[in-house]
């Protein structure tokens, strides 16, 4: 149990710089912290974010772009409204100009938590 929570705070590290208005993929989280093949792995970790006001999980899609996560925030739109707030748009669970919005923590100069 204490790996799986080391392992949840090094995601939510990463999660907490996300900037608004910008997402990343389950993937990349995966890879940023020394785990590349435990995308799913963060997904749980998002799923046991949502009692945390600090960790923004509404910016962590998968690698497509789509909204797999939406049905875990309370609402079937709720997911997508946040990330509209912030000024990304959304079309059918799908964000538009992934491209433009996709913030990869190795690239982006984030600060990487020791890994595993």
């Amino acid at each position: 149990m204490a790996e799986s929570s080391d392992f949840f705070e090094r995601v939510y590290h990463l999660v907490r710089q996300i900037p608004p208005g910008r997402v990343t993929s389950y993937g990349a989280i995966a890879r940023a912290v020394g785990a590349a093949k435990a995308a799913r792995t963060v997904g749980y970790a998002m799923n046991a974010s949502h009692q945390l006001p600090d960790i923004p999980a509404h910016r962590v899609v998968n690698r497509q772009g789509l909204l797999t996560g939406k049905h875990h925030f309370g609402g079937n739109t709720a997911m997508q409204q946040l990330l509209e707030s912030e000024g990304v748009r959304i079309l059918e669970d799908q964000i538009q100009d992934f491209a433009a919005h996709y913030w990869d923590p190795l690239l982006e100069g984030a600060d990487l938590p020791d890994t595993l």
